[in-house]
């Protein structure tokens, strides 16, 4: 297999860095910032402008299935780039408007377009495979104006892992033809006989067309103005219809992201800001939410991990199952869909396992990357069996629980066979394909698993948060197995949760260091690290109350707490870098996954505390949009939180997260056999006076509910209640 960033290395750290597999580099500053817009299978990376690959190096580009389809379409004005006044993304995420304007044109040293005369607005769509853009040029000045307006465009049909800096010693074949007067076909014979084509259409057809380069005369009148389309097409096919109109399909796009934010309550606060995140995350989370055979999945992140990523989709199906759970039955019926059958070292494939990653590009087709479908994670199984069973206590859908029980058996049992090859009852991984992920927790990065001296931790990896993970997934089961009428396998399930419970404190917990080791690693010594894993493991439930409380607090002192959220891991750790990718970074998924733990423990003022931290770092970024990832150094007065350069922006789980958090402050739970929705121990972060939730729902019916601040505690208000909803404030 073909390493990224495979060159000639001038010294051992460039050597070390190069053979990292999957090392997403961060070549260079991106001197505009990127927009994007995803539907289905389909993305784009646009810069400000709306441009693509005018900054050159970058991620820009249309892609679909793991293919970057266009490379370059970029838009001139007699030769030169034109001037930024907006450029925004709709609330939804549907659209890209950008507002430009020409520079001062000059023509033998005489000024014959002065700035500012033009408008040009972009207006730019993705659907059904197609990228629709609309160009509309209008003269406010108060003469004519005689222009040409370019568009240059190309594709290099690149894989999305070429992208991130792989090299290849062999490509397919690219050609391009002019195949009318107003269109043009890129096309790309892949090495694995997959013809991939770019079909670029233009109307009204250009004054002059080449096989890179559309031209337009355009003569303004004052107050004229010109409205050109632009449609560029993914496909696997020389010949087809030409794509639907501008409008017809702009609407289409429009209803459809209205269509798919329907189901999920409504949350509405005092704090507008707030209410801007939220609508932020309900977007993205509708955006990244893609239609399979089986229903919603949501892709994990854009640019890099727009596809099926099993932990990603659970997780973010945990985070939302409160508001919306037709989320967790669509991940949980594609993932049965896609559970491993048989052993397939090459995939690290193993009987009843549940998938990591599903790539659908030319690398993955020919083998030169292993995820066509790969299973190396260790923590997507029991997360699996976990949602299955917090689906059941979320909607009482028994029918459907009956179908996934197969699966879930299957899943059981290879957490008790393959999952555990050494017989000790711990979970572990080790990669069976030299060619896949070195560690597969969710701190997957090459260096992340580590001892406290910084030498890292050679495999079999049992990590800490693993354990809890199977821990609730067998607590959840017996529950599903015993509302099924499988008795003696509730039993059974019950007694080994409850078996691991008493283990996982022998092995795990170091006084030294006061929390839960990281990992045990193949000789089964502890590492001995401080880190947010931990804190997932009260998420499970699994930790002794006494030893929970210890960790709550570390996780709250400066070590871990930045300001903007907990890191990774402790500031005194070896491995520590605000910078790394998982050895110091703050990631908002991570955060709220903690939160729920300490909700389960009832520690309400840690949650308001990582809460807080969430939402101001939320109120420094773009859009309002929380990133995969950010740095992990401490806030100061009058800063914002330090960006990481290559993080997914938007990513599900971070956009998840905040719902999270409120389920985690408010306590919701739901018994709908009961119809019956309660609040447990609710309380609300000190940047919230109020929230309203509507159309909250249990089984059938919905409610809305208030609850606002009042003296030193919460009131609540039921709003409406369109059933025989009981809605109860428990308190502990």
């Amino acid at each position: 297999m073909h390493r990224p960033n495979k060159q000639e290395p001038t010294d051992p750290l460039i050597e070390q860095i190069a053979e990292v597999p999957f090392y997403i580099p961060a070549t260079g500053p991106s001197t505009r910032p990127r927009r994007n817009l995803k539907n289905d299978d389909c993305f784009a990376i646009f810069d400000s402008h709306g441009d693509i690959g005018a900054t050159p190096g970058g991620a820009d580009g249309l892609y679909c299935r793991d293919t970057r389809f266009l490379g370059l379409l970029e838009l001139q004005l007699n030769g030169s780039q034109l001037l930024l006044l907006g450029s925004n993304v709709r609330d939804d995420n549907a659209l890209l408007t950008v507002d430009l304007t020409n520079p001062d044109i000059y023509f033998e040293q005489k000024l014959v377009l002065p700035k500012d005369t033009l408008h040009i607005i972009r207006t730019i769509f993705l659907w059904n495979n197609t990228c629709y853009q609309r160009l509309r040029v209008q003269n406010h000045g108060d003469r004519p104006v005689n222009c040409v307006l370019g568009l240059s465009f190309s594709s290099d049909f690149a894989d999305l892992f070429e992208v991130r800096g792989m090299r290849r010693e062999r490509r397919g074949s690219a050609t391009t033809e002019i195949i009318a007067p107003g269109q043009v076909l890129l096309n790309y014979l892949g090495l694995d006989s997959t013809l991939r084509c770019t079909a670029l259409t233009f109307e009204p057809s250009p004054g002059r067309l080449s096989t890179g380069m559309a031209s337009y005369q355009l003569a303004l009148a004052p107050g004229a103005f010109e409205t050109i389309d632009i449609a560029v097409e993914c496909r696997e096919s020389e010949r087809a219809p030409v794509p639907p109109p501008f409008r017809r399909s702009m609407r289409a796009a429009l209803q459809a992201r209205k269509t798919a934010s329907r189901g999920q309550s409504a949350i509405t606060t005092s704090n507008a800001i707030f209410n801007e995140m939220l609508c932020r995350c309900t977007s993205d989370l509708a955006m990244l939410v893609t239609q399979t055979e089986h229903g919603p999945y949501p892709y994990a992140g854009i640019p890099w991990y727009s596809t099926t990523f099993g932990r990603d989709g659970i997780i973010t199906a945990i985070q939302t199952l409160w508001c919306r759970p037709d989320i967790a039955r669509g991940v949980l019926r594609h993932l049965a869909a896609l559970q491993a059958d048989h052993f397939d070292p090459q995939a690290d494939a193993e009987p009843g396992k549940i998938l990591h990653e599903m790539r659908n590009g030319e690398m993955a087709h020919l083998g030169e990357v292993p995820f066509r479908r790969y299973y190396g994670s260790v923590d997507s199984t029991p997360l699996f069996v976990l949602l299955a069973g917090l689906y059941l206590d979320r909607t009482g859908d028994l029918a459907q629980l009956g179908e996934l029980w197969p699966n879930i058996e299957r899943a059981i049992a290879w957490i008790d066979g393959p999952g555990d090859p050494d017989g000790d009852g711990f979970v572990e991984y080790h990669r069976a394909n030299d060619d896949g992920l070195i560690n597969q927790g969710w701190k997957d990065s090459h260096d992340s698993i580590f001892h406290a001296d910084g030498t890292t931790a050679a495999g079999p990896i049992a990590l800490c948060e693993v354990q809890g993970y199977v821990y609730a997934a067998k607590a959840t089961a017996a529950n599903v197995a015993r509302r099924l009428g499988h008795h003696d396998m509730a039993d059974r399930l019950a007694l080994s949760a409850e078996d691991l419970r008493v283990r996982f404190e022998d092995a795990f917990w170091c006084d030294d260091i006061g929390s839960y080791a990281l990992a045990l690693d193949g000789q089964k010594r502890p590492c001995r690290v401080r880190s947010s894993n931990a804190g997932q493991v009260l998420l499970s439930g699994i930790a002794s109350p006494a030893r929970a409380e210890l960790v709550a607090q570390q996780l709250l002192r400066p070590a871990f707490f930045s300001g903007w959220g907990i890191r990774t891991i402790a500031r005194e750790e070896a491995r520590y870098n605000p910078m790394s990718y998982h050895n110091g970074s703050i990631w908002p998924h991570d955060n709220s996954l903690i939160a729920a733990g300490f909700a389960r423990y009832g520690y309400k003022n840690a949650i308001m505390r990582v809460f807080g931290g969430l939402f101001d770092a939320a109120v420094y970024m773009d859009l309002r949009r929380l990133p995969e990832l950010y740095c992990g150094f401490q806030r100061s007065r009058g800063r914002g939180p330090t960006l990481y350069p290559v993080a997914c922006s938007p990513q599900a789980w971070a956009a998840g997260a905040p719902f999270l958090m409120i389920q985690a402050a408010l306590g919701i739970e739901f018994d709908p056999e009961r119809n019956e929705i309660s609040l447990r121990d609710p309380v609300l972060p000190p940047f919230i006076d109020e929230i309203v939730l509507r159309d909250l729902r249990v089984g059938a019916f919905g409610v809305d509910i208030a609850i606002h601040r009042q003296d030193s505690g919460v009131a609540i208000r039921l709003l409406r209640n369109e059933g025989h909803v009981r809605v109860a404030v428990l308190f502990s």
